[in-house]
């Protein structure tokens, strides 16, 4: 019976990343294929949304509609509630991806000085002269198997930079260590 046990355990930990994995990814289009309500293909939605949004895209670099852009940007930024939610995922967004990255440069943040503990994390400032406190940098460590994490301000002492890509660093993280760096 502990044999058995075991087998399936192993099978299991083979089959449901992937059967997830699929299950998300099928969710996914069939969610864009309803949304553009296309059923007849199978897949079509999720080009028909890259499609859309890349020539969103194209026509928002355009000098003739930026002006439109800025002021629609400024009423959500206006417009109670709609404003935090907005200006929330924006930022959020552009820590991500854009020019404004933020998550691009990983650090080792030692815990105390009594003990070698450290954790990883991302420097977000690179000091707090806003709060009066020069000598410390913002650092948001994420946390592992989930969409969380935390902001801490640490002095400069404490922090070793990383000579690692950032992604490699933030699956690390969220994997809970079990992933491997590089």
């Amino acid at each position: 019976m502990r044999r058995f046990l075991n087998y399936f355990l192993n099978g299991f930990l083979i089959v449901a990343p992937i059967g997830l994995t699929g299950y998300i990814l099928y969710a996914v289009f069939h969610w864009l294929d309803e949304l553009f309500k296309i059923q007849d293909v199978p897949g079509l939605g999720l080009l028909v949304a890259v499609l859309v949004v890349t020539a969103i895209g194209f026509v928002a670099k355009s000098f003739m509609v930026r002006p439109f852009l800025v002021i629609a940007e400024r009423i959500l930024h206006r417009t109670p509630l709609v404003s935090i939610i907005y200006s929330s995922l924006k930022d959020l967004f552009d820590a991500f991806v854009g020019d404004n990255q933020k998550f691009n440069r990983p650090v080792l943040v030692r815990l105390n000085a009594h003990d070698e503990v450290y954790k990883m994390g991302f420097v977000t400032q690179e000091t707090m002269l806003a709060i009066g406190r020069e000598e410390l940098l913002a650092v948001y460590f994420p946390h592992s198997y989930n969409f969380s994490g935390e902001l801490v301000l640490v002095p400069a002492a404490n922090i070793t930079y990383l000579d690692l890509p950032s992604s490699e660093v933030m699956k690390f993280i969220v994997s809970g260590g079990v992933s491997r760096l590089m």
